[in-house]
């Protein structure tokens, strides 16, 4: 009884955390226009994504996580759709300071790694199918197959065995992007919990730089920029930020760089 109690309350939990408890989504913070303006050059003419990433793809992922971008005051919302897209439009930037608005209007521009490495482990949970390659795909350009198992799990949707869909179908894309924020990693928070105030740094968290703030997502997201000085793929993500927070009306806030912060599990 104590078993199916306990499965019953986490079901709950489940369905107000899909669903959003305050009966809100993004789509009351960032509108199509904005979604437009933010990723203006994404379906041009020289992007390999062009056509894929939509607005409506995106809300109808959210909904999916409906604590994304509704945790928080009006300002921690605003400033967590900014923190998403900001690394997010790193991870798939095609842009350059010679390019028409800059280099942070040029997110989006891929939907896959340009030279793709098959990502392959051993891992006895989730291991690779035959012939399948687990490259950096979508807007998080998610890798490995110890993530495609468990993304793929969490939206319904196998992707060990087709890893294809997070690059052809642009709903999925964007849910695998949201499960890799939203979720925990082994020693690492989610960039969900960072971003919003959740995430009270350790005491080994502490002596590693690591304090809360948009650095600190960087270090979740790719570590190895950590811990190393001013860097250009540190600087780049830093420059979506603020230009997205601008755009939204909020405040970056504060400890925006990882540069000397230890990465997670050095």
């Amino acid at each position: 009884m104590v078993r199916s109690m306990g499965w019953l309350w986490g079901l709950v939990v489940l369905v107000l955390w899909t669903l959003g408890v305050r009966g809100q989504d993004v789509s009351s913070l960032i509108s199509k226009s904005m979604f437009e303006e933010m990723l203006k050059h994404r379906n041009d003419d020289i992007c390999p994504a062009k056509g894929f990433y939509t607005y409506e793809a995106f809300i109808d992922a959210a909904r999916s996580f409906g604590a994304f971008g509704t945790s928080g005051d009006p300002d921690t919302q605003k400033r967590e759709i900014a923190a998403f897209f900001a690394q997010t439009s790193h991870e798939t930037t095609g842009g350059g300071p010679s390019l028409p608005d800059g280099p942070y209007a040029w997110g989006y521009c891929f939907k896959e790694e340009q030279t793709p490495t098959d990502y392959c482990v051993a891992d006895a949970e989730w291991p690779c199918v035959p012939n399948k390659n687990y490259h950096g795909r979508g807007p998080i350009q998610i890798s490995y197959n110890y993530n495609y198992g468990p993304a793929g799990k969490a939206i319904m949707s196998d992707l060990l065995s087709n890893p294809d869909l997070v690059a052809s179908d642009p709903t999925i894309s964007f849910k695998t992007a949201l499960w890799f924020w939203m979720t925990p990693q082994s020693l690492k928070p989610s960039s969900h919990d960072v971003i919003t105030g959740v995430w009270n740094p350790s005491a080994a968290d502490s002596a590693a730089g690591r304090v809360p703030g948009y650095g600190v997502v960087t270090n979740i997201i790719n570590g190895i920029e950590c811990g190393t000085g001013s860097n250009s793929r540190g600087e780049d993500r830093i420059g979506f930020f603020k230009r997205y927070c601008s755009m939204l009306g909020v405040s970056p806030g504060e400890n925006l760089d990882c540069y000397n912060q230890r990465r997670f599990g050095a």
